[in-house]
């Protein structure tokens, strides 16, 4: 396990590695070639020629690519200084850069927006996990039933409902109409229960999607592996069907679920673009969203990294969990 985990985590870092350099060829190096220079999206197209030459210079466009990359990823570690002439600006590690709009440093923007994406992605989770997982056990095992076929009908629906249809619904209903509930954020440290109450419709509107999936999933998986020999033989032995299902069936539904679990969550942590736009969450998707239509350049490649780092981890953690969860991993 000990090397298994050494090679994960080597490969993580490579990984990281190739999507830095990726990300940061297409926001910077790409439009360059296209004939669009970052640096007038940095001044505006009517700022006069020795401006725009002060900004080549203090972001260093001037110099070769890979110089460049070298000395964003230095800013990530060690921090890094913007120069033009004798003025010096000093970005701290994590260095991220500076908006093209609002000139301020991108990292303290992805630290304020990151908890609430983090508490939208983990109260969903939680939700989609515990709804989605128990309707496909159960539905598994009353095949055939009207739960299982009301409860198959529900899924495709949230399956096939976009989320600013059933985040505009349940606005307009809960929140507009009946007035239950009110989404305007505020921080966890600020009002717990303001905190809780905002953000119940886009845990429900985004786990209602999730879970549909994961219903969908656990069943087709449930009644396939429900078939198998091992199965059989555990009932011949005369365990109590709950030791079956519990210990046995459930113990080879959950590498599926996890796989998918992995790459959902880290997509998610790096934002839920379309949730937190619907009700006006100030999370990574809403920034990234307001970054793309400013074209601020900065912004959008710290999003693009920060959503990198939370699916590569999520994809390790996930890996190192199939070692719990089967024995035959660490034999492997």
């Amino acid at each position: 396990m000990l090397a298994y985990l050494i090679r994960r985590l080597f490969a993580v870092v490579v990984m990281l590695l190739v999507v830095t350099l990726t990300t940061f060829a297409i926001f910077f190096v790409i439009p360059k070639w296209a004939g669009s220079d970052p640096a007038l999206l940095f001044v505006g197209k009517q700022a006069d020629p020795a401006a725009i030459e002060g900004i080549r210079q203090k972001l260093s466009l001037g110099d070769p690519v890979l110089v460049q990359f070298w000395h964003f990823v230095q800013g990530l570690f060690v921090g890094r200084d913007y120069a033009s002439g004798t003025d010096v600006t000093h970005c701290p590690a994590p260095c991220f850069g500076y908006s093209f709009r609002t000139e301020q440093a991108v990292w303290p923007q992805l630290t304020d927006a990151m908890p609430v994406t983090l508490s939208l992605a983990a109260g969903a989770c939680l939700l989609w996990l515990v709804g989605g997982i128990t309707t496909g056990v159960v539905s598994a095992l009353r095949r055939g039933t009207l739960w299982d076929r009301s409860a198959m009908t529900v899924a495709l629906a949230g399956v096939s409902l976009p989320i600013y249809f059933t985040g505009l619904l349940s606005l307009a209903i809960f929140s507009y109409s009946l007035k239950w509930v009110n989404v305007d954020y505020k921080g966890l440290g600020d009002d717990p229960a303001m905190w809780f109450e905002s953000l119940i419709l886009p845990w429900i509107t985004l786990a209602f999607l999730y879970a549909a999936m994961y219903a969908r999933l656990t069943r087709a998986t449930m009644l396939e592996i429900m078939g198998e020999d091992y199965i059989r033989t555990a009932r011949a032995k005369g365990l109590r069907e709950r030791v079956v299902i519990g210990r046995h069936a459930m113990r080879s539904t959950w590498t599926p679920i996890l796989t998918l679990l992995g790459l959902d969550l880290g997509a998610l942590l790096g934002g839920a673009v379309l949730t937190e736009t619907t009700y006006n969450l100030p999370g990574l998707g809403r920034l990234a969203v307001n970054a793309i239509t400013e074209k601020d350049l900065p912004v959008i490649l710290g999003v693009t990294l920060i959503a990198a780092v939370f699916i590569v981890i999520a994809n390790l953690v996930v890996d190192l969990l199939y070692a719990v969860i089967d024995p035959r991993v660490r034999l492997g």
